[in-house]
């Protein structure tokens, strides 16, 4: 496995990382201190295989976040905690408020803001960090030709180019639910495409795990 024995391992995000987690550190091993999402579910797969390895994960994802809020709170959320891996799973919302939201245009985290604060971000935290993982923000719907299935690709698209830009982990999650809508409909992981069920989390752990050599 890549992540190192003793290692922090902290995820930030919106509410698809969020999920509920304690507050003001979502940590811990008790029932949802994680949430209740992929998180805890990494978590529990590195504590049950790897108990020697007392890997610690930090679950500081927030509901509703952009790029823009993660910016925001990057010294205290981030930076301060000193994670010696990261994993970032952001974009959902800076697609989503542009379709749900159209007449407030402030609320919008255009393509350009979002990969030249994600380049921001990564460089503030890079020469502290033993491992970057990112992953890439999604819409559990398979029609490519949906208006906000493209737009989210075009953001999928550019997490990607930043993690081979900075020799980060890439995690395609997009593909993941795909290849998984092949074989049932969207609402079998989520009724409103965004937030999945318990599966659609477990698919997101699986890929992270993978990722990281499990």
């Amino acid at each position: 496995m890549l992540i190192e024995k003793g290692s922090k391992l902290l995820f930030i995000g919106d509410s698809i990382t969020d999920c509920g987690r304690a507050r003001p550190v979502g940590e811990g091993l008790h029932w949802n201190n994680l949430g209740s999402g992929y998180v805890s579910l990494v978590s529990a797969q590195l504590l049950a295989k790897y108990p020697e390895s007392r890997i610690r994960v930090i679950n500081m994802g927030v509901g509703g976040d952009t790029v823009r809020h993660l910016k925001a709170r990057w010294q205290t959320d981030v930076l301060d905690l000193k994670p010696d891996w990261l994993s970032i799973m952001i974009g959902i919302n800076d697609v989503w408020r542009q379709f749900d939201n159209p007449l407030i245009p402030e609320c919008h985290v255009y393509l350009d803001e979002y990969k030249s604060t994600l380049d921001e971000l990564i460089n503030l935290t890079k020469p502290d960090l033993k491992g970057l993982v990112l992953m890439s923000p999604f819409i559990i719907d398979d029609n490519k030709n949906d208006a906000m299935r493209k737009k989210m690709d075009e953001y999928r698209f550019a997490m990607k180019e930043i993690a081979q830009k900075h020799n980060a982990i890439f995690v395609d999650v997009q593909e993941e639910f795909d290849r998984f809508l092949k074989h049932y409909h969207s609402y079998a992981l989520a009724l409103d495409r965004i937030h999945p069920n318990l599966t659609g989390h477990m698919i997101i752990a699986n890929a992270f795990l993978r990722a990281i050599e499990f």
